[in-house]
């Protein structure tokens, strides 16, 4: 596993996390035996970084319950990221973040579940905040009485992130990039890599789309990409995902090789981005990690690109075949 610098956090950090999402019965059912054993798959092979959030689970909470207990002994050997504003949405009982105390409260809770005293980067969830400043105010409360280390903001909006940074005190944003969207290239990456803003990548493997396991066949029944299906806009957009992962399995092998391509290819932005894949089982977790041994030169970076993008044209170009 690659180690690297943080930011300026001044940490070494894994260049592939665990994202603990999936391991909260959201993506699917899972026992604790099986949650638990994920994550120390995942430690096993050279992970030191985990991603959670308070409102992650099947009840909410169960994500930052599981890694806590999994984690119990061995806390002080890695970094821990955890999220605030979400608690409630699911079920319509959406605790306000509407003062300093009620980010406290939710802190603290997540502190209590994760089984520790402190959280190394704690992050605004709410991606379109319009005004942060609860959120600063809060976040330095908490840095002052030693219950986070840092803080940042989950996003993938550019005016967010600026605004959320007024006072150049974001040390962390966590944003959606990989092969098939790589929107932050032009505007949140460069900012990030001005800032010295480390960079954890949600998403890296597109919810799964980038393993090559899945088709337009394929029906998603967990409670996360189950939504894909409620709006066509998605329904479509991830026909086009799939069939752009089918060009690439002309180039890439399904499963273990294209999933380390798909995340060599993110940890390897000039940002030098931390990855944080999801995993629903020691296997999956120790497949994901071993894409964290070495990073892409810039030209099996750019060889994948060309790839991708002439698949794109082919089937675009198709597409207008059929439209005449």
């Amino acid at each position: 596993m690659l180690y690297r610098e943080f930011g300026q956090t001044g940490w070494k950090v894994s260049a592939i996390g665990l994202g603990t999402w999936n391991i909260g019965n959201q993506w699917g059912e899972i026992d604790d035996a099986t949650a638990f054993a994920t994550v120390r798959s995942a430690i096993d092979n050279g992970v030191n970084l985990f991603d959670c959030a308070e409102s992650y689970g099947i009840p909410q909470g169960l994500s930052e319950q599981r890694l806590g207990v999994a984690l119990t002994g061995i806390r002080h050997k890695v970094h821990l990221v955890s999220k605030i504003g979400h608690w409630g949405n699911r079920t319509h009982q959406h605790i306000p973040k509407d003062s300093v105390d009620n980010i406290r409260l939710c802190a603290h809770a997540s502190l209590y579940r994760l089984r520790t005293d402190w959280i190394d980067a704690l992050l605004c969830h709410e991606g379109d905040i319009e005004d942060p400043t609860i959120y600063l105010e809060a976040f330095e409360v908490l840095k002052q009485q030693g219950h986070i280390r840092v803080y940042g903001i989950s996003t993938n909006n550019f005016e967010a992130l600026k605004r959320f940074n007024a006072n150049n005190t974001c040390r962390v944003v966590e944003l959606e990039y990989s092969l098939l969207n790589r929107d932050a290239e032009s505007q949140i990456l460069p900012y990030c890599q001005e800032h010295g803003i480390a960079v954890l990548v949600r998403g890296p493997l597109a919810k799964g789309l980038l393993s090559g396991k899945y088709s337009n066949d394929t029906v998603f029944t967990d409670s996360v990409r189950a939504k894909w299906y409620k709006k066509e806009s998605k329904q479509l957009k991830i026909q086009n995902h799939i069939a752009t992962v089918e060009n690439l399995k002309k180039t890439l092998t399904p499963g273990e090789e294209m999933v380390t391509a798909a995340l060599g290819f993110v940890i390897s932005h000039p940002v030098q981005p931390v990855a944080i894949p999801g995993a629903k089982s020691p296997e999956q977790a120790a497949t994901n990690s071993k894409a964290g041994d070495r990073v892409l030169s810039a030209e099996e970076r750019n060889n994948l690109l060309n790839c991708l993008e002439s698949q794109i044209d082919e089937r675009e170009t198709a597409m207008v075949g059929v439209t005449e």
